[in-house]
């Protein structure tokens, strides 16, 4: 590294945002965090915060989401890398990059605040904004990846409990997309896709209603759908 001068460069902090997503009472819910100090003292955020210079940016992200809102070692929890984001005045302290990552939480714990979060919460993905820092960008683009990733990956079940419904599955597709489908095609096309889920033997749930229980599916070996199960705008599944 002879004739390497690494002070030639300005240099810049690295962060990262967590989008967590999940599904309360038949609506999409997005974990925010009250900021405890500026900048943006009051305002809602993601989670998230500096790398130390002995971490990986996904060791971080795990390590802020218990830190600030006390969801550690969280059962089931879908985390990927989202995008990296570095409009150079996105943070008005420095120059600061942030890696975020999109997640999936079926049937989460209630959070709490922690660290410099002043307090922790779900709260309705369509009331959420507007947010710290760039951070409505980033809950918009994890909204479109998972919605995109639904229509030909299996990830619709990492919303859904490791025992749930086909109607469950459906309602995954419903909140996330923002549009009904039609329940006898929906099925149909689950059940004729391989690999995507697998009945438990002899289980089923009551769902309300005189009819009888429905039966427990299981998310499958699969990973990717073929067919794809493509959004009504697209392909017209609500038909």
């Amino acid at each position: 590294m002879q004739g390497y001068d690494k002070h030639a460069f300005e240099p810049f902090a690295v962060t990262v945002d967590l989008a967590v997503l999940t599904i309360r009472a038949g609506a999409l819910h997005a974990l925010l965090v009250e900021r405890g100090q500026e900048p943006y003292a009051g305002r809602w955020a993601l989670p998230g915060g500096f790398v130390r210079p002995d971490e990986s940016a996904e060791d971080a992200a795990r390590r802020e989401l218990a830190e600030e809102t006390g969801l550690a070692d969280v059962s089931g929890l879908h985390l990927e890398q989202l995008g990296t984001y570095s409009d150079p005045d996105r943070d008005p302290r420095m120059r600061v990059v942030s890696v975020a990552f999109a997640a999936l939480l079926p049937d989460p714990p209630e959070p709490h605040g922690g660290g410099d979060a002043a307090q922790a919460r779900w709260l309705p993905y369509a009331g959420a904004g507007p947010l710290a820092f760039d951070h409505d960008r980033i809950l918009a683009d994890a909204h479109e990846r998972v919605g995109a990733k639904l229509e030909y990956t299996c990830l619709a079940t990492a919303f859904c409990p490791p025992e749930f419904t086909l109607g469950e599955l459906q309602q995954v597709y419903e909140t996330v997309w923002g549009t009904a489908l039609d329940r006898p095609n929906f099925r149909r096309k689950v059940l004729a896709t391989p690999g995507f889920v697998e009945q438990v033997p002899g289980a089923a749930r009551l769902t309300g209603g005189r009819g009888k229980p429905a039966a427990l599916y299981r998310a499958g070996g699969a990973t990717t759908l073929h067919p794809p199960l493509l959004r009504p705008t697209t392909e017209g599944l609500s038909s």
